[in-house]
């Protein structure tokens, strides 16, 4: 099994969004019980909130569903419970080195290494207002990371 933690900085929006798109994915390809996936915070700024309306929306445009959730925060077990541990930006990889320690495994990740082209950050759609490219971008990082694991 697959145990896959998405990481941003306040669990509302971009983690929680790939999140739901990831456990999609699988579903479409009917591997389901090969997987567990979750998201977090690195931050505690919204701790008990639920996904942000903006990601909501999107799913919901798209055909993605989604269930009420509560934004937690990385712990340092989160490390040892999960097989990838999968950020949004490298400040989110900062946090997870702060409260995981050093990535010793090998466990530690941008969503669009398994993306085409130049590896980098999802921009954060609490400050840019645009929940389409955010959306883009994490549907060309799931449907790739996706593609690279081998059924189990």
């Amino acid at each position: 099994m697959y145990r896959i933690l998405f990481i941003c900085h306040g669990n509302i929006c971009r983690s929680p969004m790939a999140e739901f798109v990831m456990k999609y994915l699988v579903h479409q390809k009917g591997r389901d019980n090969e997987f567990e996936i979750a998201s977090c915070a690195t931050s505690r700024e919204e701790i008990g909130n639920d996904m942000h309306y903006g990601s909501k929306t999107k799913l919901l445009q798209v055909g993605i569903p989604y269930k009420p959730r509560k934004a937690r925060q990385l712990t340092a077990a989160d490390y040892d419970n999960y097989d990838l541990l999968i950020a949004m930006d490298d400040e989110n990889l900062r946090y997870i080195r702060n409260i995981c320690g050093e990535d010793t495994a090998g466990k530690v990740h941008l969503l669009l290494e398994w993306g085409p082209g130049v590896i980098r950050s999802i921009a954060d759609p609490w400050y840019t207002g645009n929940f389409d490219d955010t959306y883009d971008d994490i549907l060309c990082g799931c449907t790739g990371l996706l593609d690279a694991l081998p059924p189990s």
